[in-house]
């Protein structure tokens, strides 16, 4: 099994991706691409909001609610919460960049993705 990832591994996982930029968000450690939010430390210290579409954010809530969950803070918007002592690293980078290539500008996108096949 993976060694559970810390705060350190998040934050390499995230800015890892074109543009992203760190900052805070509700006093917490957040990232950012383009100036829209895109993931943020939880008051929690433990879990990590992750902005996610709402029928991407069930399937994975049903598939493994012990890593992926909810409040009722955030039961009406598009985000989540991921235990980050739960989650598998490349899961982890699986949700970020998705989330990412939703709100990032699109030349960033066409450019990671020309890299990414050069």
């Amino acid at each position: 099994m993976a060694p559970a990832l810390d705060w350190e591994a998040v934050r390499r996982i995230a800015l890892a991706l074109p543009g992203v930029v760190e900052g805070t968000s509700y006093g917490t450690p957040a990232f950012r691409v383009g100036g829209k939010f895109l993931s943020r430390l939880h008051q929690d210290g433990n879990s990590l909001v992750v902005r996610i579409g709402m029928d991407e954010r069930e399937m994975l809530m049903a598939a493994d609610p012990e890593t992926y969950y909810i409040t009722d803070h955030y039961r009406d918007y598009p985000s989540m919460l991921v235990r980050i002592d739960k989650v598998a690293a490349e899961s982890l980078h699986r949700l970020l960049e998705q989330s990412w290539r939703a709100i990032a500008p699109k030349r960033l996108v066409k450019e990671h993705d020309r890299l990414a096949t050069s």
